[in-house]
């Protein structure tokens, strides 16, 4: 079973795509249960431990509990995220390597699960430079996608805060990736909104929203965007410092948030927050009722 997107065409509440992230401990179709025990309709999980190179393979009864819980849930759609060592153009050839082969596992994890995208990081070029940094990210991938061939599994580049020597900060950083890819078809974009504010696109006010959203559709193009991450930024607008914080608590605002969660355009594209909270989801519980308040009567 696929757990794709199915796009939405109904106007109002209720047909945003909203949800958020969720821990997979106790298995990974506990992360489901989570989300809807607060009444999401989107997720978005790690396929293993976030923080390990290598994990334990999926086991039959991993797929079949996951798949079983999707099947019955009212999740509309699920993505995943990658592990966060991965870095597609480490100066170091084996921490290249193992980046590589770990996007690898991430893709084929995502395949024998059914989950659409697997959202990730483009790298930190590490003192090379942008220019060799965007050249290997492309390698990178086209080396991925060869050895995930039979893959549908969509590859989706995050924007980044421009944090240390990252790249992605600046949208033509994703179409010089984009444009190098191979199989353009298995590439997207996931706009994570505390990283663009931090990186100094400014969403805080209608104006600077419009203007962003204008930016991004002028040089990547809204028809590759796959996925949001809906953050509030603790950080000063350019500071290039990736600081998420709770929604309408940050520096960009309701303002900037009640414009993303009203405008039509990405009514059907699914929106999760990756904002701190305890077991109890509380936070969570918190912020999308932010969100949806914000959002109203989609017309």
């Amino acid at each position: 079973m696929k757990t794709r997107l199915k796009r939405s065409t109904t106007s109002g509440n209720n047909g945003l795509l909203l949800g958020a992230h969720e821990s997979i401990e106790g298995g990974i179709h506990k992360a489901i249960e989570r989300a809807e025990s607060i009444g999401c309709n989107t997720l978005q999980i790690f396929t293993k431990n976030s923080n390990q190179w290598v994990s334990r393979p999926l086991k039959e009864q991993d797929i079949e509990n996951y798949k079983n819980s999707a099947s019955k849930s009212k999740i509309r759609f699920i993505m995943a995220h990658s592990i966060y060592l991965i870095n597609l153009c480490a100066a170091d050839p084996l921490i290249l390597k193992k980046s590589r082969d770990a996007l690898v596992d991430e893709i084929n994890r995502c395949d024998l699960l059914g989950i659409p995208i697997i959202i990730f990081h483009p790298g930190s070029h590490m003192g090379l430079g942008e220019s060799r940094g965007i050249k290997k990210i492309i390698e990178s991938i086209n080396r991925v996608h060869d050895k995930t061939s039979a893959s549908s599994v969509k590859s989706v580049l995050e924007t980044t805060a421009g944090q240390g020597t990252s790249i992605g900060y600046r949208f033509e950083h994703l179409r010089e990736i984009i444009e190098g890819v191979e199989n353009r078809h298995r590439i997207g974009v996931c706009v994570d909104t505390c990283h663009i504010f931090a990186a100094g696109y400014n969403i805080s006010s209608e104006t600077g929203y419009e203007k962003t959203i204008e930016e991004f559709d002028r040089i990547i193009g809204l028809e590759i965007l796959e996925a949001i991450h809906i953050n509030d930024s603790k950080k000063d607008l350019g500071s290039r410092i990736d600081r998420h914080e709770h929604i309408g608590k940050g520096l960009i605002g309701k303002t900037g948030f009640r414009c993303l969660m009203q405008d039509k355009r990405f009514i059907s594209i699914p929106k999760v927050i990756e904002t701190e909270k305890g077991k109890d989801l509380r936070e969570d519980l918190i912020n999308l009722k932010v969100l949806r308040r914000l959002a109203g009567k989609i017309k």
